[in-house]
């Protein structure tokens, strides 16, 4: 073999010899990076836990709520597919495959019980979603804190009021001999059957609706407002902005992320509007405009003792309901970054 070919050669094995020890050493040393950053997060977890465990201490009790009465219950659900008998249990129930989606959806009243939850359910999103947001930047603009606050209170209190008594007012102030018939009989009017009237339904439903829970979402987006750079509304203040100028430019663009957000837990229960509500403001008249699938599971699941039927109606509630915050969640994400849920 010709002398250069054997000095090229050696040249080019000594060349691999070195690649190969730096490689093993490269190996090496990402080793040990590993490892250290292995036993550095290790450490910074037993640091973390050890800094904040009062606060996972307070999450137990809300952790343990959740498995106990959410999660557990769901494995009841099998239910829908069976032809369930108290006598023998979830388990040892016959399987029963679709039938009771089947008699659900070949169910007479089907459609009309579908009817009035999708109304009801887009009055409710359209009409009193938007109050809230509305007070909270009315509110945001009081200069007088005591003032502000006071108007809080007020508009928070309704919430923590039950419905059942909530229920009871209406009938107090809009039945047969409540407030609102005796001043009309003071003034020589008719008596007047509005919590008998079908026509009359819907807007007590709605105005019932805002009067309780508008407080609450107020406070969460004035919460949400209050998180806004100050400096934001300085360098608009410099700029010569005006005050709804300030609004719209600033404040309504920053509270976006926080009403989509609130606005995908309201499409998630679209279908499941509350049974105790519609339970407490409908009557036997008005069954053909506030009949939704709770108050129909009520009276099939409870008065007629049909668990297996009134399972796969809820069951057909929460699909939907599931299908209905995935897609919108898509579309949140597309409006804004921080949007979506996920």
């Amino acid at each position: 073999m010709p002398r250069p070919i054997i000095s090229i050669f050696q040249k080019n094995r000594k060349m691999l010899k070195l690649n190969h020890q730096k490689e093993r050493r490269y190996e090496g040393v990402m080793v040990a990076v590993k490892t250290r950053n292995v036993a550095a997060k290790s450490s910074g977890s037993r640091s973390h836990f050890k800094k904040y465990w009062p606060y996972y201490v307070m999450m137990l009790p809300g952790i343990i709520y959740l498995i106990m009465f959410k999660y557990i219950p769901m494995m009841g659900s099998v239910i829908a597919f069976k032809d369930y008998s108290a006598y023998k249990g979830i388990w040892e129930s016959a399987w029963c495959g679709l039938e009771n989606f089947k008699k659900l959806f070949v169910y007479p009243d089907f459609y009309k019980i579908l009817r009035n939850t999708i109304v009801l359910g887009l009055l409710k999103i359209c009409l009193t979603f938007p109050i809230p947001v509305i007070l909270a930047l009315m509110l945001n603009e009081l200069r007088n804190a005591k003032i502000k606050k006071g108007i809080q209170t007020i508009i928070c209190i309704p919430y923590f009021v039950s419905w059942v008594v909530v229920g009871g007012l209406v009938f107090d102030i809009f039945g047969v001999g409540g407030l609102f018939n005796n001043v009309r009989e003071f003034f020589g009017m008719d008596t007047l059957l509005v919590m008998q009237k079908e026509s009359w339904f819907r807007p007590i439903y709605v105005i019932s609706t805002i009067w309780k829970e508008s407080g609450w979402g107020t406070v969460v987006y004035l919460a949400a407002i209050s998180g806004i750079d100050p400096s934001l509304y300085e360098s608009a203040a410099i700029d010569g902005a005006s005050r709804f100028q300030k609004i719209r430019y600033i404040t309504f663009p920053l509270l976006i992320p926080t009403v989509l957000t609130l606005l995908l837990l309201n499409i998630g229960s679209f279908l499941t509007l509350g049974f105790d509500q519609v339970y407490n403001l409908y009557t036997p008249m008005t069954y053909a405009v506030a009949d939704i699938f709770d108050t129909y599971v009520f009276r099939v699941g409870i008065q007629q003792a049909q668990y297996s039927f009134a399972t796969a109606v809820g069951l057909f509630q929460s699909v939907v309901g599931l299908f209905m915050v995935v897609t919108f969640n898509k579309i949140a994400n597309k409006v804004s970054e921080d949007g979506g849920l996920w």
